[in-house]
Protein backbone atom coordinates (compact mmCIF):
# COMPACT_ATOMS: atom_id res chain seq x y z
CA UNK A 1 0.00 0.00 0.00
CA UNK A 2 0.86 3.65 -0.29
CA UNK A 3 1.58 6.02 -3.15
CA UNK A 4 3.93 4.96 -5.91
CA UNK A 5 4.32 8.37 -7.54
CA UNK A 6 5.62 11.63 -6.12
CA UNK A 7 3.01 14.05 -4.85
CA UNK A 8 2.15 16.72 -7.36
CA UNK A 9 2.92 14.55 -10.36
CA UNK A 10 0.93 15.94 -13.27
CA UNK A 11 0.50 15.11 -16.90
CA UNK A 12 -0.27 11.52 -17.70
CA UNK A 13 -3.41 9.98 -16.40
CA UNK A 14 -2.78 7.03 -14.11
CA UNK A 15 -4.11 4.46 -16.59
CA UNK A 16 -1.90 5.78 -19.39
CA UNK A 17 1.11 5.89 -17.06
CA UNK A 18 0.51 2.30 -15.95
CA UNK A 19 0.22 1.09 -19.55
CA UNK A 20 3.41 2.92 -20.46
CA UNK A 21 5.23 1.41 -17.47
CA UNK A 22 4.02 -2.09 -18.38
CA UNK A 23 5.25 -1.60 -21.95
CA UNK A 24 8.70 -0.48 -20.78
CA UNK A 25 8.92 -3.44 -18.38
CA UNK A 26 7.97 -5.84 -21.18
CA UNK A 27 10.67 -4.42 -23.43
CA UNK A 28 13.33 -4.56 -20.71
CA UNK A 29 12.40 -8.17 -20.07
CA UNK A 30 12.49 -9.30 -23.68
CA UNK A 31 14.98 -7.02 -25.44
CA UNK A 32 17.93 -7.58 -23.11
CA UNK A 33 19.05 -10.60 -25.11
CA UNK A 34 18.28 -9.12 -28.54
CA UNK A 35 20.88 -7.56 -30.78
CA UNK A 36 20.41 -3.78 -30.90
CA UNK A 37 19.62 -3.98 -34.62
CA UNK A 38 16.71 -6.36 -33.92
CA UNK A 39 15.13 -4.48 -31.02
CA UNK A 40 12.75 -2.25 -33.00
CA UNK A 41 11.19 -5.16 -34.87
CA UNK A 42 10.85 -7.20 -31.67
CA UNK A 43 9.34 -4.20 -29.84
CA UNK A 44 6.71 -3.80 -32.56
CA UNK A 45 5.81 -7.47 -32.23
CA UNK A 46 5.59 -7.25 -28.43
CA UNK A 47 3.59 -4.02 -28.42
CA UNK A 48 1.34 -4.55 -31.44
CA UNK A 49 -1.43 -2.14 -30.46
CA UNK A 50 0.50 0.20 -28.21
CA UNK A 51 0.44 3.75 -29.63
CA UNK A 52 3.81 4.93 -28.24
CA UNK A 53 6.07 2.04 -29.26
CA UNK A 54 8.88 4.30 -30.49
CA UNK A 55 8.86 6.41 -27.32
CA UNK A 56 8.94 3.48 -24.89
CA UNK A 57 11.50 1.66 -27.06
CA UNK A 58 13.80 4.70 -26.86
CA UNK A 59 13.48 4.75 -23.06
CA UNK A 60 14.05 0.99 -22.76
CA UNK A 61 17.07 1.12 -25.06
CA UNK A 62 18.65 3.91 -22.98
CA UNK A 63 18.44 1.59 -19.97
CA UNK A 64 19.69 -1.46 -21.88
CA UNK A 65 22.61 0.47 -23.39
CA UNK A 66 23.68 2.39 -20.26
CA UNK A 67 27.22 1.26 -19.39
CA UNK A 68 26.60 1.58 -15.64
CA UNK A 69 23.62 -0.82 -15.90
CA UNK A 70 25.22 -3.47 -18.09
CA UNK A 71 25.78 -5.90 -15.18
CA UNK A 72 22.02 -6.05 -14.57
CA UNK A 73 21.52 -7.65 -17.96
CA UNK A 74 24.44 -10.08 -17.85
CA UNK A 75 23.75 -13.73 -18.71
CA UNK A 76 23.96 -14.81 -15.04
CA UNK A 77 21.13 -12.48 -13.93
CA UNK A 78 17.46 -13.29 -13.65
CA UNK A 79 14.46 -11.30 -14.84
CA UNK A 80 10.86 -11.19 -13.64
CA UNK A 81 11.55 -13.45 -10.65
CA UNK A 82 8.42 -14.47 -8.73
CA UNK A 83 9.07 -14.65 -4.99
CA UNK A 84 6.93 -15.33 -1.94
CA UNK A 85 7.45 -16.04 1.75
CA UNK A 86 5.70 -15.54 5.07
CA UNK A 87 6.82 -12.35 6.81
CA UNK A 88 7.31 -12.81 10.56
CA UNK A 89 6.84 -9.09 11.27
CA UNK A 90 3.50 -9.24 9.46
CA UNK A 91 1.94 -12.00 11.56
CA UNK A 92 3.39 -14.58 9.18
CA UNK A 93 1.26 -13.39 6.28
CA UNK A 94 2.56 -14.56 2.96
CA UNK A 95 3.77 -11.77 0.71
CA UNK A 96 4.51 -12.24 -2.94
CA UNK A 97 5.91 -10.17 -5.74
CA UNK A 98 7.86 -10.14 -8.96
CA UNK A 99 11.39 -8.75 -8.89
CA UNK A 100 12.35 -7.12 -12.19
CA UNK A 101 16.05 -8.08 -12.09
CA UNK A 102 17.80 -10.31 -9.59
CA UNK A 103 21.56 -10.66 -9.34
CA UNK A 104 22.71 -13.52 -7.10
CA UNK A 105 26.30 -14.04 -6.00
CA UNK A 106 27.95 -16.18 -3.32
CA UNK A 107 27.78 -13.46 -0.68
CA UNK A 108 24.94 -11.14 -1.67
CA UNK A 109 21.69 -10.75 -3.59
CA UNK A 110 20.72 -7.58 -5.47
CA UNK A 111 17.04 -6.96 -6.24
CA UNK A 112 16.39 -4.22 -8.78
CA UNK A 113 13.04 -2.71 -9.63
CA UNK A 114 12.46 -0.62 -12.75
CA UNK A 115 10.29 2.44 -12.27
CA UNK A 116 9.01 4.44 -15.21
CA UNK A 117 7.80 7.42 -13.17
CA UNK A 118 8.28 10.63 -15.13
CA UNK A 119 9.16 12.50 -11.94
CA UNK A 120 12.24 10.96 -10.31
CA UNK A 121 12.90 11.46 -6.59
CA UNK A 122 16.08 13.29 -5.62
CA UNK A 123 17.14 10.63 -3.10
CA UNK A 124 16.18 7.26 -1.64
CA UNK A 125 14.56 9.11 1.26
CA UNK A 126 12.20 10.85 -1.20
CA UNK A 127 11.00 7.62 -2.87
CA UNK A 128 7.22 7.23 -2.51
CA UNK A 129 6.13 5.15 0.48
CA UNK A 130 4.41 2.48 -1.63
CA UNK A 131 7.62 1.77 -3.54
CA UNK A 132 9.63 1.60 -0.32
CA UNK A 133 7.14 -0.91 1.10
CA UNK A 134 7.35 -2.98 -2.07
CA UNK A 135 11.14 -3.02 -1.80
CA UNK A 136 10.88 -3.82 1.91
CA UNK A 137 8.75 -6.86 1.15
CA UNK A 138 11.33 -8.00 -1.41
CA UNK A 139 14.11 -7.64 1.17
CA UNK A 140 12.17 -9.61 3.81
CA UNK A 141 11.42 -12.37 1.32
CA UNK A 142 14.98 -12.55 -0.03
CA UNK A 143 16.45 -12.72 3.48
CA UNK A 144 14.47 -15.94 3.95
CA UNK A 145 15.27 -17.38 0.53
CA UNK A 146 18.99 -16.54 0.75
CA UNK A 147 19.91 -16.78 4.46
CA UNK A 148 23.43 -15.64 5.22
CA UNK A 149 23.71 -13.46 2.12
CA UNK A 150 23.65 -9.69 2.20
CA UNK A 151 20.49 -8.32 0.56
CA UNK A 152 20.83 -5.15 -1.49
CA UNK A 153 18.04 -3.18 -3.15
CA UNK A 154 18.01 -0.63 -5.94
CA UNK A 155 15.65 1.16 -8.26
CA UNK A 156 16.47 2.01 -11.85
CA UNK A 157 14.49 5.06 -12.91
CA UNK A 158 13.96 4.44 -16.62
CA UNK A 159 13.38 8.12 -17.45
CA UNK A 160 16.93 9.01 -16.39
CA UNK A 161 18.70 5.58 -16.23
CA UNK A 162 19.62 6.46 -12.65
CA UNK A 163 20.62 3.49 -10.47
CA UNK A 164 19.43 4.39 -6.96
CA UNK A 165 20.51 2.11 -4.11
CA UNK A 166 17.81 1.86 -1.45
CA UNK A 167 19.11 1.34 2.11
CA UNK A 168 17.49 -1.45 4.10
CA UNK A 169 16.78 0.81 7.08
CA UNK A 170 14.54 3.00 4.90
CA UNK A 171 12.47 0.12 3.56
CA UNK A 172 12.20 -1.49 6.98
CA UNK A 173 10.86 1.77 8.41
CA UNK A 174 8.33 1.98 5.57
CA UNK A 175 7.19 -1.55 6.30
CA UNK A 176 6.78 -0.73 10.02
CA UNK A 177 4.63 2.29 9.10
CA UNK A 178 2.28 0.14 7.04
CA UNK A 179 -0.91 -1.19 8.54
CA UNK A 180 -1.99 -4.78 8.12
CA UNK A 181 -4.92 -5.19 5.74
Amino acid sequence: GGPKALAGTTGQEEEVALARGSAIHLLLEHLAKEEPSERAERAKALLRNFPETDTVLTEAERVLDAPHLRALFAPNTFCEVEVSAPLPDWEGRVMQGVIDRLVVSDDHVLAVDFKSNTQVPSSAQAVPEGILRQMGAYAAILEQIYPGRRVELAIVWTATTEFMPIPLNIVRAAMQNATLP
